[in-house]
């Protein structure tokens, strides 16, 4: 039993709204990290979504199957990656300094 791609593509805009709301109305960086992590896999489950779309489209035509999507959700998951790591540890860094993760406080960065 296969969903189908309006389904996916719904829930990738659900998920994508979710981030946006995270992202705007949260105020610790933890919090705003992980709404734009949220954000990123909305966007990489409707790039599988389309390519899956694609694909279904392409071998009925009697071609091989599409692959753009999967690889470049793939390299957006490796970016998500290094977002994340670079995002910890200036939240490590911000606590070290502050002892606050909250973003009101990297304003008043200048001591």
């Amino acid at each position: 039993m296969s969903v189908p791609t309006e389904y996916l593509l719904g829930l990738a805009a659900i998920l994508f709204g979710i981030g946006i709301a995270g992202f705007l109305t949260r105020r610790n960086l933890i919090v705003v990290l992980m709404s734009i992590e949220l954000m990123l896999n909305a966007a990489n489950l409707s790039l599988v979504a389309g390519a899956r779309m694609h694909s279904t489209q392409r071998l009925l035509d009697g071609a091989g199957p599409d692959l753009q999507g999967p690889v470049l959700a793939i390299f957006v998951i490796a970016v998500a990656a290094v977002e994340a790591a670079v995002g910890l540890a200036l939240i490590i860094a911000l606590y070290r300094r502050k002892q606050t993760v909250s973003l009101e406080s990297v304003s008043e960065l200048r001591d």
